[in-house]
Parts: C-alpha cells; structure tokens; sequence
C-alpha cells in the first residue's frame, strides 16, 4: 500500500518491480525490446503512484546493485580489456572513445551556450542518451557524496528516463542514416566480412602434410619450427610403415611421413610450400592407440601456470593441441597461461590422459562452485580504490573503483592466486540481479517527481537533447568509420551499439548480420567504452556541479 515503508511491503515492492518490469521488457517493438530496463520505468510508475521506500534501505540496495552489477561487467570483459588494443581493435577503440568526447562537448555546449543549465539533469539526459546505467550510477554516487540528499541524484534519475527511450531509437536510426549515405547493401557486407573470416581467421587449423621436400628428411620438429617460423602442433605422426606415434621435438621427420598439423589457417600454405602438399587422413579411423580428448582445468593450483610447464611430453607423451577458452579456440603455445574452466585438447594413450586429467582436476562439479572469495575481496578492494582522492576532488567511486579492480582481477587475478573464474550463468545472474535492484531503487525514488520534470517545459527539452546527444556523434563517427576507414558495416553497427553500451541496439544488429560480426566488434569497443563512460559521467559532476 501506499505510504507503508515495512521490511515486508519494501520486499513486496520490490519483487513487484523487477518481476513487472523484467515481463514488460520482453516485449519487442519493431523487433527491439528494452529488456531489464524497463524495470526503472515500472519503478517510476509506482513511485509517481506514491508507492514509497525507506530512505536508508532504499540508498543501501541501490549501491549494493550497483557494486554487484559492476562488478560483474568488469569481471565478464577484463580479459578483452588488453587484447581488444590488438590489430584492428585500436582502430575501433579510437572511434568508440571519438564517440564519447563528441557526447561530453555536446553536453557542455548544451550546458554554457543552450537553455538547460542543470548539469545534473544533462549528465542524467547524457547518461540516457548513450543508455549506459553505469555511467549514470557512478555519476549519482558522486553527486550524493556532494549534496548529501537524494534531490539531485532523482533529478539525473529523471534526465536519464526521459532520454532513454530515444537513445535505444537513435543508435538503431544512425544505423539506418550511415547505410543511406553510403548506399550500402547489407548482403555484400555479409559476403565481405565472411570472406575476410575465411582467409585471415587466426583460430588453430587442422591440416594433414605429406613430407615430399628431401631437403627436411631427417630434419627435427625443433629445426622445423626454426625453418617455418610460425606457431604449430604436430599432434601426430604416421610412418611409412603406417605406424603412428605421438611426436616431440626431437622427433625425426623423412620422406613418406604424414604430418597431422595444428597451426593458424593463414600459415598452412606455409607448411605446404617447406614440407610437401595436403593430404586427406582420417586419423581417427586408422588403427592407432592414440585418442584425443579434452580436459578441462579445473584445480585452482594451475590457474594463470603456462601450459609449456606442464611438461606434456616427456611427463606424459602427450601432445596438447588447442586450448578452448569459453568457447573460441586457442593454439597451444608453451607460453600460454592457462585459466580455470579453459578445456584443454591433448593427444595420446587413454592411460596418460586420465593421468593428466586426474592432475588438472577436469571436474565439471567443481566448476559449479561460484568463487565468492574473489568476488568480496575484488569488492572491498574496489570500495577502497574508489574512495581514494585522484586530485581536484575526483574519486571513481562505488562504480569506478569496483570495475576497475574486476577488470585488474580477471586479467592478473591469478598472480595473487585468486581465481576469477565464474560460470556464465552464475554471472549473469549476479549481474541482472544488481542492475535489476539498482534500477527498482532509482525508478522508485525518481517516481515522485517524475511527471513534473519530464512533462514540463525543461523536460521536453532533456528529451530533444538527449536525441541529439544519441545521434549527432553516432553519425559523425560512423560517416568517419566508413568513408575514411572503409570499415565494414557489420563492424560499424558493432562498434555503434558497443559505444553506446546498448544490448538492445546490439540484438538489432545480430539479426541484421546474421553472424557475429557486430558482437566481435561490440566486444572490442565494449571494456574500454563502459570504463570512460564511467569516469566522464562522474568528471562533469565534480567539475561542474
């Protein structure tokens, strides 16, 4: 009921929320559905309805949401963090953080020469518009630091309300606008980006070599990797007796033999050049005790330990192919460090197999167990980084402090034997339920006041600025990403969506590509992205309110 603020009717008021809003949110318009988002506006509505919470309880699950939600981001891209700076990620990372000073000049100009000179309310409208909840939690926690009052936090509440909506419309619209200025068929980027998987695809390739050049007979795999000079596995070797063997590096190679090869697709024309032509083998149906299996790593001990000092070959006989960690394969170097949950692909006698299985655990079970000492200690940490004054008053926060520590953790976690793995559904689920009790708290408290901002004149204008704020930088950025950069349009609508941090606009893009293309390159932009967004939402506050 309205004005009751027990422990009961507060639990009952939020379930209500989250389960309505979450229910509301599945439903598509023009293909496209706001998703738990729109638990803000349900919580919204019943405040407005004066439906009410404890100021005390309300400020605690709102930051507890907001440390558990972004948390978990960073945990889920810390890995991609650092590798998304690699080949053509730099290019896409450049434009995304273009993106982001385009929005933020928008914003001051708004704020110095336009007719909105609440800044407060323009971080809200900002936040909105580029539909990133972080970025508007951090700058909330940052203003409640200032004010000590729930007012201005409501009042960004509200900005960010108003512009959402058209932000998730505006990125989809850009979309729409880049291919009509450059008359683009979607099918021919479809056929490009797919040829250009096919021929530059680094992912392990498995071919069959019969060695015909007499200039490597009796050469060792440890000289041929001096002449190749690329990355390969020789998992097996066939004799010209017929015999196959599992092969180390000082393993002879002559005439006849058949090379099954592990490397990147781009270097088999490589091998076939130095050793001799392709050949069809299908090595699982010849006579052979040898069987190739996976083995997931599941002992904490081998956690961040490169697989070269496993020592496979002369401690078991086996040879390690791939690594598959969450679901993209990997080429087994020496160097690679391994990580809980990888899957590691070996060849060899079943014996020495499960030998090697019982030592890396290969347990699923232990999988299944969250590791929830990692996760406290990352969030005391975080709370601690983001309490500390980095100069002119600006501190990242309940927001910056934790993602920063998440994405530290999952990268070098290992170094200080934490283990940062989490299964994927037990990272969704923290991650939903902290956005989801983060926006129940905003929507609730921003519901009294709602109404007479959005609908009065003020408000009329955070709803045109936020269009212009979504809109205006995605088409500059994407008429640059194209024209200049001749990206391909899969990847702009990728970048988009990932600069913007909107899966909605994302879902949009996946069933336009039909591959991933778009999420390669959402991914790419993503880490960086949700990080700068962070710290610009909370710069603007402490400079400028």
């Amino acid at each position: 009921m309205p004005g009751q603020t027990s422990i009961a009717s507060t639990l009952v008021l939020y379930s209500f929320v989250i389960a309505a809003g979450i229910f509301i949110g599945k439903v598509k318009i023009f293909g496209v559905s706001l998703g738990v988002t729109f638990v803000l506006f349900v919580g919204i509505l019943l405040g407005h309805l004066g439906y009410i919470v404890d100021s005390n309880i309300l400020k605690f699950v709102r930051e507890l949401g907001l440390i558990l939600f972004i948390f978990s981001i960073g945990l889920q891209v810390g890995p991609a963090f650092f590798s998304s700076f690699k080949q053509g990620g730099v290019k896409l990372n450049m434009l995304a953080v273009l993106c982001i000073v385009l929005n933020v000049v928008i914003v001051l100009g708004v704020y110095f020469f336009g007719n909105v000179h609440d800044i407060v309310a323009l971080v809200g409208v900002m936040s909105g518009a580029v539909t990133n909840t972080p970025g508007l939690a951090a700058a909330q926690q940052a203003i409640t630091a200032i004010t000590e009052t729930p007012d201005a936090a409501n009042t960004m509440a509200s900005g960010y309300a108003a512009a959402y909506p058209l932000g998730v419309v505006g990125i989809i619209l850009s979309m729409f606008v880049i291919k009509w200025i450059f008359r683009i068929d979607t099918a021919d980027e479809i056929q490009k980006i797919e040829k250009e998987q096919d021929d530059s695809s680094l992912k392990p390739f498995i071919i069959t070599i019969k060695v015909e050049n007499k200039l490597v007979d009796g050469m060792t795999l440890l000289k041929l990797h001096d002449v190749v000079h690329t990355n390969f596995v020789v998992s097996r070797l066939m004799g010209s007796d017929g015999a196959i063997t599992i092969p180390k590096s000082s393993t002879e190679i002559h005439t006849g033999d058949l090379l099954l090869i592990v490397c990147s697709a781009q270097d088999a024309d490589r091998f076939k050049a130095v050793i001799g032509s392709e050949v069809e083998m299908d090595w699982e149906a010849a006579p052979t005790p040898v069987f190739s299996r996976r083995i997931v790593i599941t002992k904490s001990e081998y956690n961040g330990v490169a697989l070269g000092s496993l020592r496979l070959h002369n401690g078991y006989k086996l040879n390690a192919t791939r690594v598959n960690r969450a679901g993209v394969d990997l080429l087994a170097t020496p160097g690679l460090r391994l990580q809980m949950g990888d899957r590691l692909t070996v060849v060899g006698n079943l014996e020495d197999i499960d030998r090697l299985a019982a030592r890396l655990g290969n347990s699923m079970k232990r999988l299944n167990q969250p590791n929830l000492i990692t996760i406290f200690v990352g969030i005391i940490l975080g709370i601690i980084l983001g309490s500390i004054n980095l100069g002119f008053g600006m501190k990242l926060g309940l927001a910056g402090g934790p993602l920063v520590v998440a994405i530290l953790l999952s990268r070098f976690g290992y170094k200080a034997k934490l283990v940062t793995y989490t299964s994927s559904s037990a990272s969704l689920l923290l991650r939903e339920l902290g956005i989801c009790l983060f926006l129940a708290s905003v929507g609730i408290a921003a519901g009294k006041d709602f109404a007479r901002s959005v609908f009065s004149p003020e408000g009329m204008w955070w709803v045109i600025w936020g269009f212009v704020i979504t809109v205006v930088p995605l088409i500059i950025t994407g008429c640059i990403a194209r024209g200049k950069d001749k990206i391909n349009f899969l990847s702009i609508m990728g970048l988009m969506s990932g600069g913007n941090t909107d899966p909605p606009a994302l879902a949009f893009a996946n069933s336009t590509a039909g591959n991933d293309a778009p999420a390669v390159a959402y991914s790419t932009v993503y880490p960086l992205t949700m990080f700068l967004r962070v710290v610009a939402a909370q710069a603007l506050i402490l400079c400028l309110a």
